[in-house]
């Protein structure tokens, strides 16, 4: 696997983040798959010009979300995908994310039916093989 990860110094994004947010891309994407293998905290913190503990950083909260897994001696790779959170916590890292955007779009003067026609289109894009289920809780 090639992951290439690009920092932008100069960004208000954390370097640490801009590594979770790159690396979690990629396994969504399918461009790293389970069982790649990620270079070394070191590898990558000397390629990057960073910190060896902003990697590590990096890599442990992508352990700790299921995304990645440690393999001690050999390395750390893409994990396969499963469940970490319960669905109680997964529902409220639902809510805290979707607060977040609708205190943005609404700051940015968006109507309903802009924001439904955007995550409409945004989530067939991101999830073209799951099916659309409207259901109201």
């Amino acid at each position: 696997m090639s992951l290439e990860i690009q920092i932008a110094t100069g960004s208000s994004t954390p370097i640490y983040w801009q590594i979770v947010d790159q690396i979690g891309k990629a396994v969504e994407s399918g461009a790293a798959q389970p069982g790649d293998q990620l270079p070394s905290v070191r590898a990558l913190a000397e390629r990057l010009v960073v910190n060896p503990n902003t990697v590590a950083r990096a890599y442990n909260d992508l352990v700790r979300d299921g995304v990645l897994e440690s393999q001690r001696g050999k390395g750390v790779f893409v994990a396969e995908r499963r469940q970490v959170f319960s669905d109680a916590e997964r529902r409220r890292r639902l809510e805290q994310a979707g607060d977040v955007f609708l205190h943005d779009v609404r700051m940015l003067g968006f109507t309903t039916a802009e924001i439904i026609d955007y995550l409409e289109r945004r989530l067939s894009e991101a999830m073209p093989e799951t099916p659309r289920e409207v259901t109201h809780e």
